[in-house]
């Protein structure tokens, strides 16, 4: 992997953010799983206190035809391992996200007793479940994941650090709504596990940069790298700062990407610029 970028902050109460945009092949899923855990001991090494991991990084968004075979309940090996990974390194760890099967899952409560979803789960330093969240909108151009999966229902936060933490996925970035109800949830940093792929690059870097100005939060879109049969992700995962400003982004190749958020920042920039006080519905 290679460090793309950096941006140096104040010690203190600041959270340092990874980003592993890792390579991720088609149903390789210990390859996949054992870049993730080798990502989590870099950015360990490095100083984060948070590690966030691409969507569905051990089976590969575009393998389809994989997802049934390579589902697992909540509590199966590669939810097992990576919160294993975060209390062994003292690091907090977003999990992507996996293909569950719902009808395994006995551990957290479900959007129904079967089927299939696409599911990240942010694990603190301790190595414990702060918060389950499952992808609310599902993709159907030129995608099988709408007919594959059974959306999310539950939208939660988490502390990690100074800062309160939310998660969306992917094609979440194209509903803004659902953006305002975490911050009217108290979200300060919203994580963004993703497979995008190209050619569509102005959408991600707008629409995540859009999702940061509009909601006066920290925003963090992690993608992958990689090819897939019908599709290549474009990688680009970036950090964008309360103002719509990249602290840190990549390329398209593998990266582990770091950036210092501030945890004064977002209600500074909501203070400076009121914005969401003038909200009228």
């Amino acid at each position: 992997m290679a460090d793309d970028a950096d941006t140096d902050g104040d010690a203190g109460d600041s959270l340092t953010l990874a980003l592993a945009q890792i390579q991720v092949e088609a149903g390789e899923i210990e390859a996949n799983v054992d870049r993730a855990l080798e990502a989590i001991s870099r950015a360990a090494d490095r100083g984060a206190d948070l590690v966030a991991l691409p969507e569905l990084f051990n089976v590969g968004y575009f393998a389809f035809d994989l997802y049934a075979r390579n589902a697992e309940p909540f509590a199966g090996e590669t939810f097992t391992r990576l919160r294993a990974a975060a209390a062994d390194h003292d690091i907090a760890v977003l999990a992507g996200s996996i293909v569950e099967d719902l009808a395994a899952t006995e551990t957290v409560a479900t959007p129904g007793d079967e089927g299939l979803a696409n599911t990240a789960a942010l694990f603190d330093a301790e190595g414990e479940c702060r918060l389950v969240y499952r992808k609310r909108h599902l993709f159907g151009y030129e995608s099988a994941e709408s007919q594959l999966l059974v959306p999310g229902e539950r939208l939660e936060t988490a502390t990690i650090g100074d800062f309160t933490v939310g998660v969306t996925t992917c094609y979440d970035l194209r509903f803004p709504e659902l953006y305002r109800r975490l911050v009217d949830d108290g979200v300060e940093l919203v994580l963004v596990p993703s497979a995008w792929p190209y050619p569509r690059i102005e959408h991600w870097k707008t629409l995540s940069r859009a999702r940061a100005i509009e909601n006066q939060a920290y925003v963090a879109t992690i993608n992958g790298s990689g090819e897939f049969d019908d599709a290549t992700l474009l990688g680009r995962s970036s950090v964008y700062d309360p103002w719509g400003v990249s602290l840190a982004s990549s390329g398209d190749e593998p990266a582990l990407v770091t950036a210092e958020l501030e945890p004064d920042a977002v209600a500074d920039v909501r203070e400076e610029f009121p914005a969401l006080r003038d909200r009228r519905l």
